[in-house]
């Protein structure tokens, strides 16, 4: 073990470092001889050994290999796989579960204070509720059996696994303790998969299962739980061609391949906190933007009975949106990238209340500006990424906005993933 921090240190090399505060990316950071790491599998306040995963110019990556002096907050992970240099799906399984909210609710303050400029804005993070779902089964709090949507990728040997961290190894695994439980009894990781290059498993909060296989040089992205599904054709191995969710006082039937939020309670629970943040009131105009099935734009319609919006650039999301909300007729659905819809009036103001769900990058500069440009009363803007999230907060300030309140849910249980849903209103 090197102890000499002014030696140079390499992939491999390992280090004593005394561990300070959480950070964005599922990690601690540590510094030392005036170099930063970010280490993963460790807690604040830890001393342990470090072994180098990365070295780069401003920093270093690392893995905590022996803790010395443990926190409280840490636990044994029910995961035998969640490990240094086992799967990499999972951040969190090593911390308890009330600290790995305090975690989240750090890293997101922390965005809030470099990114946007609020620099004490409260945030508490909240538990997604389990009753009524079969993540009860697993017990440990909600924090397993909660993942409706796994994607499996399928490594040189045709088995099946997930990642390790920032890698495309692939770890073969008997199963995964945060998927669904009915993905736990399928038989796809017992299985050999010679021409797919991923198997993708869902189990819909309506009680259906299907499995898909992406074939082989079809393209597969990482395991990140907030992701969109895989692109490029798949193949149904079994189930149906629709599955039954429901949410929002309302089924509906998406695609297995389609866009849905991945635990089962949290359509429901971001549905019923826009409405409670925007206050739709009868026949104020909406725009949900990256709408996708249009969860948000039925929330808002059935209650304003005014002309609803939905922008997504899906075309399975389109269709599922037209064939979900056939029964509004105030609902329009524009298959558009949101900024073209914009730029090109496709949606044009005035309006009263936005909502929108941008991916894991938010919805950027140019997005951000179309809509203050049209002057809605009120924004919810859903987000699984806090430092996109408070990227595009300050632009919202800069641009006449404040943020007058901010929700954050525990989605994404074990992984260091957060959803937040914040109201931006004018000044």
């Amino acid at each position: 073990m090197i102890s000499d921090p002014s030696l140079d240190l390499v992939e491999g090399d390992r280090i004593e470092l005394t561990v300070g505060a959480p950070a964005h990316g599922g990690h601690c950071v540590a510094r030392l001889d005036n170099r930063v790491f970010f280490v993963r599998h460790a807690l604040p306040g830890e001393r342990v050994t470090a072994e180098i995963t990365e070295r780069h110019k401003a920093y270093l990556r690392a893995d905590a290999v022996e803790i010395h002096d443990a926190s409280p907050d840490r636990v044994e992970p029910p995961c035998p796989f969640a490990h240094p240099g086992g799967c990499g799906g999972c951040d969190l399984q090593h911390v308890a579960s009330d600290a790995q909210l305090r975690w989240k609710g750090d890293v997101v303050r922390e965005q809030l204070r470099r990114m946007a400029g609020l620099p004490d804005f409260p945030v508490r993070v909240e538990p997604l509720p389990t009753a009524g779902s079969r993540t009860e089964l697993l017990g440990n709090g909600g924090l397993l059996g909660w993942r409706s949507r796994v994607r499996y990728a399928v490594d040189a040997a045709n088995r099946p696994g997930l990642r390790k961290h920032r890698s495309h190894e692939i770890v073969p695994i008997d199963r995964c303790r945060i998927a669904h439980p009915a993905i736990q009894e399928l038989d796809v990781l017992k299985l050999e998969w010679p021409d797919a290059a991923a198997i993708e498993a869902t189990a819909s909060t309506g009680g259906d299962v299907a499995v898909l296989a992406t074939p082989t040089g079809a393209g597969v992205p990482d395991d990140d739980p907030t992701g969109n599904p895989a692109p490029g054709g798949r193949q149904r191995l079994s189930g149906p061609a629709e599955v039954v969710e429901v949410a929002a006082g309302r089924e509906w039937r998406v695609p297995p391949e389609g866009f849905w939020q991945i635990h089962p309670a949290a359509a429901e629970t971001l549905a019923a906190t826009v409405v409670e943040l925007l206050r739709p009131a009868e026949g104020e105009v909406a725009w949900d933007l990256y709408g996708g099935a249009g969860l948000f734009a039925a929330a808002l319609a059935i209650r304003t009975g005014a002309r609803t919006t939905v922008v997504e650039s899906a075309p399975l999301g389109c269709a599922a949106a037209r064939a979900n909300l056939a029964d509004l007729p105030t609902v329009e659905v524009v298959e558009a990238r949101v900024e073209t819809a914009l730029q090109r009036r496709r949606v044009a103001g005035p309006v009263d209340l936005v909502v929108l769900d941008p991916p894991r990058s938010g919805a950027g500069a140019q997005v951000v500006r179309g809509i203050a440009a049209a002057r809605p009363r009120a924004v919810a803007y859903v987000a699984c990424d806090p430092a996109a999230l408070a990227r595009d907060v300050q632009t919202f300030r800069d641009l006449g906005f404040q943020l007058t309140t901010l929700r954050a849910f525990d989605c994404f249980p074990m992984t260091q993933h957060v959803e937040c849903v914040a109201l931006l209103e004018p000044v």
